[in-house]
């Protein structure tokens, strides 16, 4: 074609194809499927890959071989994470190898010169990364929580390794420092054992300990401390506390003790990337120290010394997700399983805490009665009697002394009011004595709910000729709930000054130590610069009446957290409860006992047959599911089985909290309670029951819990 006939344009033609040359060369060029590997030679030494698969189902729950190609020699070693094909049937096999299934990721825990199983093996597709994530100790770790809460290994990885980061592997940790010089005890001696519990530490020793610790603001200086005294022996430490306010508390604390580059902060608040590079510096044996929220009980510290936990009592301990473990009992795991020392620090004291030292597991680490009385504020009480004949109580709902107590600490300081949370469900109790109404056959809650009949929330018998144990009084009484005109009340009484809250949406840190009335649900408590004047605890029974096994000891536990904020007596700190005086929770609070109470509950619960004398399980799901479950489970012999009993149905839109059947559907619950010494047998026997289920097809709507923390 001559010159003279070629468009306007041609000219440009070789210019827009290297351009589109170009722009095809730099675009991104997706990702090809992992090979099937067919023909590949395979490792010459160990050729089998063990790997456990992330698939959390029960009957899935063990691991699978693979054959490892030549070519993936080097990077497949025990610990990284792999890609493998999951699912083909035995007719999906070509020379030789199994081929087909979809691809899911796992980890790479063992490499083997043979395989177990005697068909053809998958090859590996992929190694995702050569860095090794997963060690032996970990996955025995993951593998005993799996077998302690009748769920799957799958399960509990998810929540012991984090989602990977490559930026981040891509990263050097930094070099690891020496160990420091032990620090002094300080504060520590102000407890009886403190000294020689630091003492040990530095010298490689493991002591076990449930620690009181005093009010004021000294614990997370105190937890610093006790990993300083571990590293110093040229070990590793772990803290885990309940919620990002304590971690930073602990953070800083370590840090003025330590120096910094000591330790790791692992909390959700950090981000994926930079979560994930803290995990890894641990996981290298850069740094020795951590402290976290709940899903670090899990980091892989080395030469673990010390575990430490601080407020077991606190709800957020116990992980959602499924086996959903508490924090305390893998931390007690990790104990036996390193042989290392065991710290249970709290303001207050679990039942499980007493347990531990009643049980010689551990030793009480108390401070004696003159330190209790130098640090613990002035508690004062109101009872029913005061509120009847107070009139300043029945016009504004508050007692005078409440005013007299607010005026007087708004001249020094800001003042703390602990308001309950709203949706708490009363609980019924003897109108007379207030002694909690429960069932003669299994010392279940009684509820009548909508005004039905009594019955038991536990084993659903029928309580219609219920009477009080304690005084003989045939009749009940339901509490009142909820305390936010009280709040508002005390804002319109005092205008010229400040009032600030914190509470579920919005959770204040720090107050300045300035005059401020600070209104505040339990756990949202900020704390006050040089502790707060005064305090009020309202309307206790919303607390004391909830439906649950727990309500004394979480009453308690609450109103100590907040006293703890005050300012101790002989600085003039004063703490006003709205509770009836008469009762045990509200007499450990004025005596600052909470061990005491811890123990006569302990006592109480041994009676009865309660946890954690007893070891309890929830079953839970549609009516005939329940029903099959249990008739087809090898429960142990001295198993007993109680309910089942009718869930609230959970209206369509409305709220729902984790483990709510779905909406609108009815369920049940059935609890199975054994003896000490069988709860293995019951979480196996469940376990086995429920991946049966799920082994003969469909979805399994079942839902197991073992050690549930709310039985009602």
């Amino acid at each position: 074609m001559s010159s003279e006939k070629e468009s306007p344009g041609a000219a440009h033609e070789p210019e827009q194809l290297a351009l589109i040359r170009e722009t095809v060369r730099t675009a991104k060029v997706p990702r090809a499927k992992p090979r099937t590997w067919r023909g590949a030679a395979l490792a010459k030494e160990l050729p089998v890959a063990r790997v456990v698969v992330n698939k959390g189902s029960l009957h899935l729950d063990q691991f699978f071989d693979y054959a490892v190609p030549e070519e993936l020699d080097e990077a497949a070693q025990p610990g990284v994470r792999v890609r493998v094909r999951f699912g083909a049937g035995a007719h999906q096999v070509k020379n030789g190898r199994r081929e087909g299934g979809r691809l899911i990721d796992g980890f790479l825990v063992e490499r083997r010169a043979t395989s177990d199983y005697s068909g053809p093996l998958a090859a590996l597709a992929d190694v995702v990364s050569p860095e090794p994530v997963l060690g032996p100790e970990q996955l025995g770790l993951a593998r005993a929580v799996a077998d302690r809460y009748a769920g799957s290994l799958a399960d509990v990885l998810q929540l012991a390794v984090p989602p990977r980061s490559a930026r981040a592997e891509g990263r050097p940790s930094p070099e690891p420092l020496p160990p420091p010089a032990a620090p002094e005890p300080a504060s520590w001696t102000r407890y009886e054992r403190g000294p020689a519990f630091l003492d040990s530490l530095a010298r490689g020793g493991t002591p076990r300990a449930v620690w009181n610790a005093l009010p004021g603001p000294h614990w997370a200086e105190e937890i610093a401390r006790a990993v300083g005294a571990t590293l110093a022996s040229g070990r590793g430490a772990l803290v885990v506390v309940p919620d990002g306010r304590a971690a930073d508390r602990v953070d800083a604390a370590l840090t003025a003790v330590l120096g910094e580059g000591r330790h790791a902060l692992l909390t959700a608040d950090a981000g994926p990337e930079k979560r994930y590079a803290q995990w890894l510096a641990v996981r290298r044996g850069a740094v020795r120290a951590v402290v976290g929220t709940r899903a670090a009980m899990f980091a892989p510290v080395r030469d673990l010394g010390l575990v430490a936990l601080w407020d077991d009592g606190d709800g957020s301990h116990s992980e959602p997700h499924a086996p959903q473990p508490h924090a305390r009992e893998v931390l007690l795991l990790r104990a036996a399983h390193d042989r290392c020392a065991f710290l249970l620090g709290s303001t207050a004291c679990t039942v499980e805490a007493a347990q531990l030292v009643e049980s010689g597991w551990a030793k009480g680490l108390f401070a004696g009665r003159d330190q209790v009385r130098r640090a613990a504020p002035l508690i004062r009480t109101v009872g029913d009697g005061e509120l009847a004949r107070d009139e300043a109580a029945r016009a504004a709902r508050l007692p005078s002394l409440a005013w007299q107590t607010v005026r007087e600490g708004l001249r020094t300081g800001p003042v703390l009011v602990q308001v309950p949370r709203r949706g708490y469900v009363p609980r019924l109790a003897c109108e007379r004595c207030r002694t909690p109404a429960r069932c003669r056959h299994c010392a279940g809650p009684l509820e009548a709910p909508e005004q039905q009949e009594l019955h038991c929330g536990w084993c659903g018998r029928g309580a219609g000729d219920w009477h009080c144990v304690e005084c003989g009084s045939t009749r009940l009484r339901a509490q009142i709930v909820g305390a936010r005109r009280t709040a508002e009340e005390l804002g319109r009484a005092f205008p010229a000054v400040p009032v600030r809250t914190s509470g579920r949406d919005h959770v204040l840190d720090t107050v300045p130590g300035r005059p401020a009335l600070v209104v505040s649900t339990p756990g949202a408590e900020p704390v006050a610069e040089g502790g707060y004047a005064a305090a009020l605890l309202l309307d206790g029974w919303a607390m004391l009446g909830r439906p649950d096994l727990r309500a004394g000891e979480e009453a308690l536990r609450r109103w100590i957290d907040a006293a703890s904020l005050v300012r101790g007596q002989p600085e003039g700190g004063t703490v006003v409860v709205v509770a009836e005086p008469t009762l045990r929770p509200v007499q450990a609070l004025v005596r600052w006992d909470p061990v005491g109470h811890a123990q006569r509950e302990l006592a109480e619960r041994a009676e009865l047959g309660f946890p954690p004398v007893s070891r309890m399980a929830a079953v839970t799901g549609p009516p005939e599911a329940v029903e099959g479950l249990l008739a087809a489970a090898g429960l142990p012999s001295d198993a007993e089985i109680l309910g089942p009993v009718p869930l609230p149905v959970v209206r369509p839109g409305g709220p729902r909290r984790p483990g709510d059947p779905p909406p609108g559907e009815q369920w049940e619950r059935a609890l199975v309670r054994v003896p000490p010494g069988s709860g293995a047998a019951l979480a196996a026997a469940l376990k086995q029951a429920r991946a049966a289920r799920l082994t003969r097809g469909g979805g399994d709507p079942v839902r197991i819990r073992v050690d549930p923390p709310d039985i009602g």
